[in-house]
């Protein structure tokens, strides 16, 4: 049989804009986010969901109790989807531990899978204990569409592993906006297709389904690429 999961990221927070690791850091919705996530339930309300499953954290329990409310449905907290702790980097900006810890964000820069700042979490600890969760999730409702809401990593890292991606460049190769809509299909419990990506079409201004080029932060390599020498040109 077939299961279909509605893999969501949480709506904007207060501290989106301001580009802060706030990953393990309890942040609630800004009134932005809510409305993102009230835009996706009323795109989602005339699908048969069975359940709604979400972070322990409050910005994806409040994110999924806005998507599911057309269903009526009680939000069922999940430890294992929750966001990756970013130890004594939480609540700092970019630039902030670029300057006072350069070797460690170099460190992840080159491996954010395998590489942890101090007192966080590797890509690869948040994969070993997303992934279970999300399978069993799987396994509980076989033939039917959930609701998962978790983070943006946490969700980079599970696609990473279902499609066999490469996870080291998961920050390369796959975005997540606020309450984005990845559509997962299941047949059994270990093969995975990605039917939806990233999509944000109900909240867009102009309602349309292709997204914008990037303009979020992903990772160095891409906001700052290495510039050609005159002889490669």
């Amino acid at each position: 049989m077939n299961t279909r999961i509605f893999l969501i990221r949480h709506g904007a927070t207060v501290l989106t804009a301001e580009d802060r690791f706030a990953g393990a850091t309890d942040v609630p919705l800004s009134d932005e986010g809510r409305e993102q996530a009230r835009r996706l339930g009323a795109r989602l309300s005339g699908e048969k969901v069975a359940a709604v499953y979400a972070s322990t954290l409050g910005r994806t329990i409040e994110t999924a109790r806005l998507v599911s409310e057309p269903h009526g449905l009680e939000v069922q907290p999940r430890e294992g989807l929750r966001e990756i702790s970013h130890g004594h980097w939480e609540q700092m900006t970019r630039r902030e531990v670029d300057e006072k810890y350069p070797e460690e964000s170099a460190a992840w820069e080159a491996d954010p899978y395998t590489f942890a700042p101090v007192g966080g979490e590797s890509g690869l600890a948040v994969t070993a204990r997303a992934l279970p969760a999300l399978l069993e999730i799987v396994r509980s409702h076989q033939g039917e569409q959930v609701m998962v809401v978790s983070h943006k990593a946490t969700i980079r890292l599970l696609l990473s592993s279902l499609l066999g991606f490469d996870p080291r460049r998961y920050r390369d190769n796959l975005d997540q906006n606020p309450a984005a809509l990845n559509i997962v299909d299941f047949k059994g419990a270990i093969r995975a297709r990605l039917t939806l990506f990233n999509d944000t079409s109900h909240y867009m201004d102009a309602g349309l389904a292709i997204p914008a080029v990037p303009t979020a932060r992903l990772s160095k390599w891409w906001h700052n690429p290495p510039v050609p020498k005159r002889g490669d040109l």
